[in-house]
């Protein structure tokens, strides 16, 4: 079975082994700092992160991620969000739900969005309800779902349509730390407004096929124009 059958059938894929050991620590310690410090709080979260460090554009534009997203997406899909999430002991569960819930269209249909979920350290395990992602509109779990641990170094792929969750940690149980890079469909808002920030100096640094899903591109026939020019001109 290939990758895309198998992600067309389950609804979520995971790529083992795809960043080594030295690159995990280099990403959770050039993370740490960046982590909201609430410290009676279980769990983390890292905002903004492409305005402080460029550790996570390799992640981002990974290849065999890539490969994967230019056969689910429309070419200049867009990145969405970046999420950095550190669980540590206690943290509660999260309930289930689809990434694509926020966009107002009825489901039976085609994901509209696609997480990839690093594993940079192992904590709470996800939980998924394999073939949720053909499930119609207003059905929700009515089971139990499937723990998914995904090996430290590995991506999980998940379709935007896809219910999961996240399991709880035990009281004692270890920090586990996770980035996720959600990409969409270039006609459709981001969650987050990358343009503004990090911002168009951030965008010099990066790397053009970066860049364009950060927003600075054109989805034919003319969206995403600046100045009725294609937003190019900006580092020219």
């Amino acid at each position: 079975m290939t990758p895309m059958t198998a992600l067309h059938r389950d609804g979520f894929l995971v790529l083992p082994g795809l960043l080594p050991d030295p690159a995990r620590r280099d990403v959770r310690d050039r993370l740490a700092p960046l982590l909201t410090t609430f410290p009676s709080h279980p769990v983390r979260h890292a905002f903004g992160v492409l305005n402080h460090t460029r550790v996570l554009d390799d992640l981002i534009e990974h290849p065999a991620v890539l490969a994967l997203l230019d056969r689910l997406l429309l070419p200049n899909f867009l990145l969405s969000q970046v999420e950095v999430v550190e669980t540590r002991g206690g943290a509660p569960a999260r309930k289930p739900y689809p990434d694509d819930r926020h966009y107002p269209l009825r489901r039976p249909r085609p994901a509209l969005s696609v997480a990839a979920l690093w594993t940079v350290s192992p904590g709470a395990p996800l939980t998924v309800w394999p073939g949720s992602h053909r499930w119609p509109e207003g059905r929700t779990p009515d089971a139990p779902g499937v723990p998914l641990n995904p090996p430290p170094g590995s991506c999980a792929v998940l379709l935007g349509t896809l219910w999961h969750g996240r399991a709880a940690t035990p009281e004692h149980g270890p920090a586990g730390l996770t980035v996720t890079a959600h990409y969409c469909e270039p006609w459709l808002r981001t969650r987050e407004a990358f343009t503004l920030s990090p911002g168009r100096d951030v965008a010099r640094m990066v790397s053009p096929r970066l860049r364009r899903m950060l927003g600075y591109s054109v989805h034919p026939p003319d969206m995403g124009l600046v100045d009725g020019m294609h937003p190019h001109v900006l580092f020219a």
